[in-house]
């Protein structure tokens, strides 16, 4: 199955998370189909904390992809943001 989810870089206390789609059966920062976006919850709010390109994610989602919890909070405040 393909999923919408997290893959964590950065170094240690100093979180980032590329927003990326792959395969579930992958690991979490393993190899990834596309990566469609980014999260730094350590950056002030604002367009650079996060950035999510929503075309692509109804594009996987027509195609069966799945969002994570965490992810699917991001795209509702992303959707919430872009709609403002």
């Amino acid at each position: 199955m393909v999923i919408i989810r997290f893959a964590r870089g950065g170094s240690k206390s100093r979180p980032f998370f590329n927003v990326v789609v792959a395969d579930s059966r992958k690991r979490r920062d393993g190899r990834f189909i596309e990566r469609i976006g980014f999260y730094n919850p350590i950056a002030p709010d604002g367009p650079e904390g996060m950035r999510i390109q929503m075309d692509r994610v109804a594009h996987w989602q027509e195609r069966g992809a799945q969002l994570s919890d965490a992810v699917a909070k991001l795209v509702k405040r992303a959707g919430a943001a872009a709609s403002a």
